[in-house]
């Protein structure tokens, strides 16, 4: 029995091994070497230098320096000059007329550009536009012949695992060539509204942000833009702009001048498990729309608040912050269709794309006019929720600071031991909805509550007004 259990153990062995063997020779292997690919790829990328005039004001000087600064001119020196500053980073050209693409890190603020060739090269550069959201620019050199340049890749095809290469110049040291592997996709790291970046162990230090990640075709698949390390250097944690998400807006600057991002106007938010179960939605995905931007595209195709928005041109929404960069990419006037979840069932939609303005996140509701006082009632516990209820006249607005057209059930009071202090909800906040339904006095929050629990159900959804802000809260509902 023992010899039969190691040859049938033995025999398993080597089908797996044969699998395994067979799985491998269909990815590409191990290279010899990078020798061909930076060959190909170095003309093309390009250090940056950058000079900015500081000025001579306090801000960012040490004391010591403000000290000289003022013994100076009581000995009737010479006022202190302004001080130019220089600052080092790498760019790739993806024509041969001579526009570059970098980072818009590498050349925010300054008064001269320089882009200097692999051949030693020296050109005067002009910024043609720049995108703060995701950090790019594009600069254009005339050089009065053509130029070597580099071709855009396709990132989203990019697997974890692919050997990359990424050329630049850290440290002023010019052109550096690194390689190895992406580590990880759609890496969020708080850099922006449309974070999506590639990680990769390739060794990437400062001075090699706006360089080129490569895969081994020589493709850009990637632009080198941020390092995380406790010391400054490469700790083989980098991060690279994918090639798919820049090359559009890229493109939009280098006909437009700016981007023109896709926007509908909504304000989105995870959808948690929570969430999920009070809005009978089936799995934790999409994204929930907090508040709809009046007379926006949203609006105007009937997405309303509290929609889960599950597909936006053919394309499944299946996390939140997934959606703002599918609509950014949409080409704006462009009709979409949007599915969203309602109130236990999928709605189908149709959106036409407007452009983003730049002042969106300034633009405000104008607040109508003030509402005649009404009385006040006596708060009304919810014990189940853990919280205290009172319905919202204009002694409460003044109360908690709200503008005059807020409308809901006023929290007065929470408890620090229940449900709904577990989510945060604090006195001052306005409910407005529950499960999807308006509720204008405490007792309407009761029955709300109520009918959850005899239809079985453990959490209710409250769309929460926190002075203008409107966020979705699934609160569990406590015994009474």
């Amino acid at each position: 029995m023992k010899v039969f259990r190691s040859a049938a153990l033995a025999a398993l062995l080597a089908v797996g091994l044969s699998f395994s063997l067979s799985h491998m020779a269909s990815a590409r292997g191990v290279p010899e070497g990078f020798g061909d690919l930076a060959e190909k790829a170095l003309p093309a990328v390009v250090n940056i230098s950058t000079t900015q005039t500081l000025s001579t004001d306090s801000q960012g000087q040490d004391l010591d320096e403000l000290f000289r600064q003022f013994l100076d001119r009581q000995q009737g020196g010479e006022a202190p000059k302004p001080r130019r500053a220089t600052s080092l980073g790498s760019g790739f050209i993806i024509d041969a007329t001579g526009f570059v693409v970098t980072n818009n890190h590498v050349i925010e603020n300054a008064d001269e550009i320089t882009v200097i060739t692999h051949d030693n090269e020296e050109f005067k550069a002009k910024l043609i536009g720049t995108d703060e959201k995701t950090d790019l620019a594009l600069l254009k050199i005339e050089a009065g012949k053509p130029l070597p340049f580099v071709n855009w890749g396709n990132s989203d095809s990019t697997r974890i695992g692919d050997w990359v290469l990424a050329i630049g110049n850290p440290f002023g040291l010019g052109g550096s060539v690194t390689a190895g592997i992406v580590s990880a996709r759609q890496r969020d790291i708080n850099a922006g509204p449309y974070d999506d970046f590639l990680q990769t162990d390739a060794s990437i230090n400062r001075g090699n942000s706006g360089g080129p990640m490569f895969n081994m075709d020589g493709e850009v698949v990637g632009i080198n833009s941020a390092i995380y390390s406790p010391s400054g250097g490469s700790v083989g944690i980098g991060f690279a702009i994918p090639s798919n998400l820049a090359k559009p807006i890229i493109d939009q600057i280098r006909q437009f001048g700016h981007p023109r991002r896709g926007w509908i106007g909504v304000r989105i938010q995870s959808v948690s498990a929570d969430l999920a179960e009070g809005l009978k939605l089936p799995n934790a995905k999409g994204a929930l729309i907090a508040s709809v931007t009046p007379g926006g595209p949203a609006e105007q195709a009937g997405i309303k608040q509290g929609d889960v928005v599950l597909k936006f041109d053919g394309r499944d929404v299946t996390e939140m912050r997934g959606l703002p960069r599918i609509v950014a990419e949409t080409p704006v006037a462009k009709s979409v269709d949007v599915v969203v979840w309602r109130k236990g069932k999928e709605v189908a939609l149709s959106a036409k794309v407007g452009e983003y303005p730049e002042n969106e996140d300034q633009a405000s509701v104008e607040p109508a006019s003030q509402q005649p006082s009404q009385p006040e009632d006596e708060g009304s516990k919810i014990e189940s929720l853990g919280i205290e209820l009172a319905t919202l006249d204009q002694k409460g607005r003044d109360k908690y600071a709200l503008s005059g057209d807020t409308e809901g059930v006023l929290v007065v009071d929470v408890d620090q031991n229940g449900p709904a202090a577990e989510k945060d909800l604090r006195a001052g906040d306005v409910i407005v909805e529950v499960d999807q339904k308006a509720v204008k006095a405490p007792g309407d929050v009761r029955d709300r509550v109520k009918a959850a629990q005899d239809n079985g159900y453990r959490v209710v959804t409250l769309l929460v007004n926190r002075k203008g802000d409107f966020q979705w809260v699934a609160v569990k509902i406590g015994k009474s």
